[in-house]
């Protein structure tokens, strides 16, 4: 048994909004889906959607996780970056430095993203959202080729990546240095293949933790990786 990343979830104080901000910039349009949250189509082959949940939780230091959109010219990039700030994000200084290729910009709740340069050569073929970039251990990495039964594409230097076995989205695991937690974040919603209470005993058996509460207030079950990143169980309740 494995669970298919059903969602990357962010934490919003308006998610109508932040949805209103991300599906402007992607070209994506809403998915039907329960009253706990707006969802967006990720129109990428990995298969997941963006899914944006009420939370009050503040932000306090930069995200764990965040994407990396691709460029097909240096015009697209500006393109891409220009439809974003129109939609409300800002420029942020992450220590990128000014001769940097990327773009990096925050949305309007402060969730961070990179705008990547054309011609990067590990993003290519991944499609407009090209990963999704994590703080994390190789060993968190292992952890999740476990879980979503996605195979490694890259494990060097204490870096990792896995990639759906349809091709699209990375996520990757940056190694060490680790960030504290900044509060709120962006998470994995997992939907589990078979009954989720087998599933989570599997998950538990990889490596990853209960968390207290156990339960969100739509019933998933809630964890946390090896590493301590949050995540959620999916029940269908």
């Amino acid at each position: 048994m494995t669970s298919r990343l059903d969602a990357l979830s962010f934490e919003a104080h308006q998610p109508d909004r932040l949805a209103h901000f991300w599906s402007g910039v992607l070209d994506l349009a809403p998915a039907d889906d329960s009253s706990y949250a707006v969802t967006l189509m990720s129109g990428n082959d990995a298969g997941y959607r963006l899914r944006f949940r009420p939370a009050r939780t503040r932000k306090v230091g930069r995200n764990r996780l965040h994407l990396d959109l691709t460029s097909s010219s240096l015009e697209d990039q500006q393109e891409t970056v220009a439809r974003a700030l129109g939609l409300g994000a800002r420029h942020v200084d992450v220590g990128q430095g000014p001769d940097a290729l990327h773009v990096v910009l925050a949305d309007p709740e402060g969730n961070e993203f990179c705008v990547s340069e054309p011609g990067n050569g590990f993003l290519a073929g991944c499609g407009f959202i090209g990963a999704l970039a994590c703080d994390g251990s190789r060993a968190v990495g292992y952890f999740w080729n476990e879980a979503l039964g996605w195979p490694l594409v890259w494990d060097q230097d204490e870096e990792t990546a896995v990639q759906s076995p349809n091709g699209g989205t990375k996520i990757t695991w940056g190694g060490p240095p680790f960030m504290p937690d900044p509060g709120k974040d962006l998470h994995f919603d997992l939907a589990p293949d078979g009954d989720h209470r087998a599933e989570t005993e599997r998950l538990l058996s990889l490596g990853a933790k209960r968390l207290d509460p156990a339960r969100a207030e739509d019933g998933a079950v809630l964890l946390a990786d090896p590493d301590g990143h949050a995540f959620r169980v999916l029940t269908g309740q």
